[in-house]
């Protein structure tokens, strides 16, 4: 499925009380590759940048003095992330921005009607419980170089996140099998593990003969007495597992 990890910028915290969208940021991936083919987007908000949030990504309103609305614009994002996977960290707060935004502007399409919405903090947070996942303590955890991220942008963010996402769904996938049809395997594809009962192989069974065992329980009073009484192999399989 095609991927699009997404961020946006805001003018404050929240939606329900008239802030906008000042910035979208969106790269595409696909089999678990960037593909180049991203999309980047400042709007002029119609509520004032809080300063809270200024701080936070740097971008004032003279800067976006030029920019266009968020409905000028609404056509061309929506067909870029139409049928895509969208991949967000704290997917509420930017699902509930873009869909404010478009509610504001006449739209009856909400983005979960055209995409698949996967929270990657949600992700982060089943797999790290208790720890910090926000996006700087991922990238620390799995060692990605944020070094440049001094202020937040949608489109920088988007880029560190396509790196996290996959450290965080990721592992080996270069070692993948041809399933013997000649198809050879791609990375993120699912691989179905056939397990073969020991029945099928048809291996043998040998029992060892009396000699072998006069033997074998010789080498282990060897090792016990070695062990000074304490050969792992003497004592009952109860004691082992307590």
């Amino acid at each position: 499925m095609r991927q699009i990890i997404l961020d946006t910028e805001t003018t404050g915290l929240e939606w329900s009380e008239g802030h906008n969208i000042i910035e979208i940021g969106c790269v595409e991936m696909q089999r678990r590759k960037l593909t180049g083919n991203h999309y980047h987007q400042y709007t002029k908000p119609v509520h004032e940048i809080d300063k809270e949030a200024m701080d936070v990504h740097g971008i004032t309103h003279e800067f976006l003095s030029d920019k266009p609305s968020f409905k000028e614009i609404a056509d061309e994002f929506l067909e870029y992330i139409r049928g895509a996977e969208l991949i967000i960290h704290n997917a509420t707060f930017d699902i509930g921005f873009l869909d404010a935004e478009l509610g504001r502007n006449g739209y009856d399409v909400r983005i979960a009607d055209i995409c698949t919405i996967t929270d990657s903090l949600r992700l982060a947070r089943h797999k790290h419980p208790g720890q910090k996942n926000n996006l700087d303590a991922l990238c620390k955890r799995y060692g990605i170089d944020n070094s440049h991220r001094e202020l937040h942008g949608a489109l920088l963010d988007s880029e560190i996140l396509a790196d996290v996402y996959l450290a965080l769904t990721g592992g080996q996938t270069s070692l993948l099998l041809s399933d013997g049809d000649g198809d050879q395997s791609q990375e993120g594809d699912e691989v179905a593990i056939k397990r073969m009962g020991a029945e099928s192989l048809g291996l043998a069974v040998l029992a060892a003969t009396g000699d072998e065992m006069v033997e074998h329980e010789a080498f282990l009073d060897r090792l016990d007495k070695s062990a000074g009484g304490e050969c792992v192999w003497r004592k009952p399989v109860a004691v082992l597992d307590s």
